[in-house]
């Protein structure tokens, strides 16, 4: 088991920020996570351009790149893996670990069971101790049905799925049924009208992330200080300094 999947095995589930580049994830390694993953939203808002539609291939390689060798462990949010080709995604995955991530986030979008499974497959075959968190979107951009769920995230693991991952799932009962039905680490999405970290704890929930939120909580902010700035009010909340954020210069 790789330092990576250790982590999904704790007393403690993993909870896992979402960076969208540099200075974010230095900024969240700073505080203590061991293991930070990218957004996708964030990557391709950054970047100018849509999420979800395999437009960010090489932005997310880049920002690998730039993350992969910073000390801590490094998982990418790789959308459908940006190619319905299966050997596509596995020289996407391949390209990954050997820039230093150890994790990728796949996700069906609802598309053939068939298709996200030999994704699976070629990546693991590919890049064997890259963790696959295979993500379904049943509860993301579907209606929930549960045997649809099961369907997909039984495929998925039998495919190599090494965890799962059911965002947009926030009702506790269902959650801890998915707990006990799934051999392998159950990812969900927190959400801030949803149950807290600790009740995801307790039902058996091993994985936590973030998603888009910080992404859009560090926008949101930018908006409430410029709107303090404008209204002659100085801006409320933390600001780190400038030494904090900028890199020190290479020779």
């Amino acid at each position: 088991m790789t330092a990576f999947a250790d982590l999904h095995h704790e007393d403690e589930p993993l909870l896992l920020p979402n960076a969208w580049d540099h200075a974010s994830a230095r900024a969240l390694a700073g505080q203590g996570f061991r293991a930070i993953a990218t957004t996708s939203l964030g990557v391709a808002a950054v970047a100018g351009l849509p999420d979800g539609v395999a437009a960010t291939r090489e932005e997310t390689l880049r920002l690998a790149h730039a993350l992969g060798s910073e000390p801590f462990q490094l998982s990418v949010d790789a959308e459908g893996g940006f190619s319905d080709d299966p050997d596509e995604v596995a020289e996407f995955a391949r390209e990954l670990y050997a820039v230093g991530a150890v994790g990728i986030n796949l996700e069906d979008g609802l598309g053939p069971v068939a298709r996200h499974a030999a994704k699976i497959a070629a990546v693991k075959e590919a890049a064997p101790a890259l963790f696959v968190n295979a993500r379904t979107d049943t509860h993301w951009l579907g209606d929930g049905d549960t045997t649809d769920t099961l369907t997909r995230l039984d495929a998925y693991r039998q495919a190599g799925a090494d965890g799962v991952f059911v965002p947009g799932l926030t009702d506790l009962r269902r959650i801890a049924a998915l707990v006990h039905h799934v051999d392998v680490p159950l990812n969900v999405l927190y959400s801030p009208g949803g149950p807290p970290v600790a009740h995801l704890a307790d039902v058996g929930v091993r994985r936590i992330s973030l998603g888009s939120l910080l992404y859009r909580r560090a926008l949101g902010a930018a908006l409430e200080a410029v709107a303090d700035i404008r209204a002659g009010r100085p801006p409320k909340g933390s600001t780190p300094s400038y030494d904090e954020v900028a890199l020190p210069p290479t020779h």
